[in-house]
Order: structure tokens, then sequence, then C-alpha cells
């Protein structure tokens, strides 16, 4: 059973593993305040009563243009997804990973004077171009399908995807006292910058794409991960065919789909609109805002170590499957946002404390998705995790996409809660949905096209154990008025 076996005892508990865990954790956390932190960029670059002690010019976009920008990374983005997965197995993850991440570095560095130049139609073609270098995904599953042993795949999977919300709370809150600084607005894109670009340089130290690459490994930490993930010749995922058929053809895979299309959904209609709501309908101010649309952000940060030290826990005392694990999270994770935001909908004017509370906590509990369906990719195939994370972040991207067009049209005037409610009632429906389908068809057992065709039919007598099994009918007795039965087992 995956994440229940125990460590060889010559093997370090500390090794080379981790570190690309941890280098994964970083450069996840740059590539997110590369992509969210416009959300707090336009609020402030619009709102010309926002505390600050810069003297840049701020611009009156309307709502519809303010979602163009919103959403534009997405579009990007969705379109870099798939090609990502194929170019992560094609070149490995180090090399994706890398470039993709110093082009959308170097784009942010770029962003005050395009504005300046071209006004919003600039932001967006920035955001557009920022979108398509966003290839974390993909790349982040395929090299944690080749560094992560079975036995530590949640714990290191989860730690390295913590880096998603640690990049949350750094686009929110860090953007936000960016903002309200000396260096203004301007300052949010330059500081994501040098964020990103002293992280290539680490992962182009630091990084490799698998344990045989790595310079500095020890003998016994490579034997351990080469040896549990099973990479020899006829599984070396370079070398196998991408099974298209079986997974366009696979109910689980469609299951994962419905999952993490409605998590996306929920999760950017926080992530671009929490700023925007909390200036528009409780008149937070920009430092004010800061705080409270980072604070969701880092109960889920938090959030995310606690479900991990409670997985690690259940799965090492077998007290649940594996299975049974990404169902309950993705459940707690989807669900229960889902009712948080039904009571939004019925909450008034003057109760702006309690509000804040439901959106802390509609954020902070979403994180168990990353234990619940993020990590589902590499279950059901370990050797093709770049692709199919590829394919479902090109879709969940569509996701991504529509949802600031969805609210732009939904909320013309932020400032008015009723047209907030009718979000908020969309979002619960959509989580609510997607969770009943991965329930029904979701799991974590490998998919029998993970395997080449060769192994698969090398496999095929060990997936038919009756078929060496006879049962004969004889007669029994000297004057054969007996019978008897006699069931003949024999080894393959």
């Amino acid at each position: 059973m995956p994440d229940t076996e125990e460590v060889p005892e010559k093997v370090p508990r500390l090794g080379l593993r981790h570190l690309q865990a941890g280098l994964l954790f970083y450069g996840l956390a740059a590539n997110t305040v590369l992509q969210l932190n416009v959300s707090v960029a336009v609020v402030a670059m619009t709102n010309g009563n926002t505390t600050t002690e810069s003297d840049t010019p701020h611009y009156n976009w309307t709502e519809l243009e303010k979602s163009y920008i919103l959403s534009s990374y997405y579009w990007g983005c969705a379109l870099a997804q798939f090609p990502a997965g194929y170019l992560c197995k094609r070149f490995g993850s180090k090399a994706v990973l890398f470039w993709g991440t110093l082009g959308s570095s170097l784009l942010s560095a770029l962003t005050t004077c395009s504005v300046y130049a071209a006004g919003w139609k600039a932001y967006c073609a920035i955001r557009l171009l920022q979108g398509l270098c966003q290839v974390s995904w993909p790349c982040i599953h395929q090299h944690l399908a080749n560094w992560c042993p079975t036995a530590e795949r949640t714990r290191l999977g989860a730690f390295a995807y913590t880096g998603f919300d640690c990049g949350n709370v750094l686009a929110m809150y860090g953007a936000g006292m960016v903002a309200s600084s000396s260096l203004g607005w301007p300052g949010i894109s330059y500081s994501a910058a040098g964020l990103g670009l002293i992280w290539c340089v680490l992962w182009l130290l630091l990084g490799a794409n698998g344990a045989s690459e790595a310079r500095f490994i020890g003998e016994a930490e490579k034997s351990y991960i080469v040896g549990d993930l099973q990479r020899s010749e006829r599984t070396e995922p370079k070398k196998m065919e991408i099974p298209w058929r079986g997974i366009f053809t696979s109910v689980p895979v469609y299951a994962l789909l419905c999952a993490r299309c409605a998590d996306s959904w929920g999760l950017t209609t926080m992530q671009t609109q929490l700023p925007t709501y909390l200036s528009g309908v409780l008149g937070l101010d920009m430092k004010s805002n800061a705080i409270f649309s980072a604070l969701p952000f880092l109960l889920m940060w938090v959030m995310c170590y606690v479900y991990l030290i409670i997985a690690d826990v259940l799965l090492h005392k077998k007290w649940m499957s594996l299975t049974a694990l990404r169902k309950t999270y993705t459940s707690i994770a989807l669900w229960a946002p889902a009712s948080i935001m039904l009571t939004l909908v019925f909450m008034g004017k003057g109760q702006q404390t309690l509000v804040l509370v439901l959106v802390t906590l509609s954020v902070g509990v979403s994180s168990a998705a990353t234990i619940g369906s993020e990590l589902n990719t590499i279950d059901l195939s370990p050797n093709h995790a770049g692709i199919l994370a590829g394919l479902m972040s090109s879709l969940t991207n569509l996701m991504a996409l529509l949802t600031p067009l969805v609210v732009g049209v939904l909320v013309p005037d932020p400032s008015q809660r009723n047209q907030w409610q009718v979000v908020f009632s969309l979002a619960a429906g959509v989580l609510f949905a997607g969770n009943v389908i991965f329930l029904v068809w979701g799991t974590a057992v490998t998919q029998p096209w993970n395997e080449s065709k060769e192994l698969q039919r090398e496999l095929e007598p060990e997936e038919k154990p009756f078929q060496h099994t006879k049962l004969e009918i004889t007669a029994d007795g000297s004057d054969g008025s007996g019978v008897s039965l006699r069931l003949n087992c024999t080894s393959p």
C-alpha cells in the first residue's frame, strides 16, 4: 500500500529527495506569486484612494476591463499545460520548469513600463505571455513521480504543494504591503520577478530530473529511489508510448477532472476576486485588504500541514486506504467551502467580522485538495503523471479563465452585496457537483495503461488467477455410484 512502507535503515532520513521537494516548494511559491499578485495590483492601480506613499499613477479601468486583465493569464496558461506535459516528458522537468519560470519572471519585470506605454491592453498581453510560461503543474507532477518513493509520496508531494499556499500568502499580503509602500504598485511586479530569478539560479545548480542523474546523491538513497519506482528499461517513461486511448477512456481520469475543475472554480473565485470583494463590499483600505486577503491563504497553508500529519498517521496505521483518504480529503476541500459560501449568501450588512471569519474558513479548509485530488494523477499513472497533469491543468485553467469573466458580468458594481451572492451561490453549486462525481467514480488505484504494452502482456497471467485452475467431476467408488469434485490448481 503506498505511503505505508518503512524507509530502509541505510537510506538517509533527510536526503536529496527532500531537497528536490524543497526546491519544488520554492518554485511553486514563486510561480504562484507571479500568477496571483495581479488581483492585488489591479485594486492598487485603479483605486485612487489607496493608502500609499508612492506617487505612481492610477487608472480608471472599467470592471469588464479589469476582468480581462484577471483572466488573460489563464488564456495562455490553458494553452500551455498540455504541451508542457509533453515537453516535460520529452526533455525532463528541470529544463522545462527553468525556462518557464525564467520567462515569467522577466515578463513580470517588464510589466510596469508596458502598462505605462499602452495601458490595460498591454497588461493583458503581458499576462497572457506569462500564462504561456506557466508550466509548473505538469513539471511538478512529473518531478515528484521521478523522485518520490511510494512510501513517501504523500508526505513529499504534499510538502511541495504547500508552496502554492505559501505563494498565495505572499501574493496577497506581500503585494498589498509593497503597494502601500514607497514602491507603489510597480514594486509588486519587480519583487515577484526577483523572487522567480533567485529560484532559477538555485534550480539550475541543484535540480535534477531523477535520482539517476543527480550529482550529489548517495548510493543508498539512489538505489532506494530507483528500485522503489521500478525505473528499469521496460518501465522507463521516456521509452514508453503514451497510452492516449487508455487515458481518454478512463472513468477515474474524468472523475478526477471534474473534481479538479470544481476546485479550480471555487479557489479562483477567491484568489482573483477576494481583494475586490473586501474593498467593494466591506470598504477595507489597501493595508487592511492585504491582511484579510492573505489571512485565508495563511490558514490554508497551516491546514495543509495539519492535513498531512493526519493523512500520514491514517496511512501508516492502515486505518484508511489511499482511495478512501483521497475521497475524504476531496470532500472536505469541496463540500466545506460550498457550505460556507452558501452561508455567505445570507450574511447582511453590519456583519463584517462574521463575513471575514467565513471567508477565511472557506479558503483555509480547501487545502485538503492537495492530498485529496492534486496528487491523484500520480496514483493513477506514475509513469505518465506529467501528461495527466498537463491535461488536467489545461481544462482547470479554462475554469480559472471563465471565473473572472463570469464575475465581471455578474458584478458590474463591486459594492453591491446581492451581486456577490449570485457569485457565491454559483461557486457552491459547482463545488458540490464536482465532489459527487469524484466520490462515485474516483480511485487511487494505478490504472493498467500506466505500464507499457509489453509489460501488460507479461502481467496478463497474474491478472487471471483462475486460468490454471480446473474443476474436475469424476466417478467415485467401485460401482461408480458416487461422484467426487476435485479442484486442480497448477502454477503457470
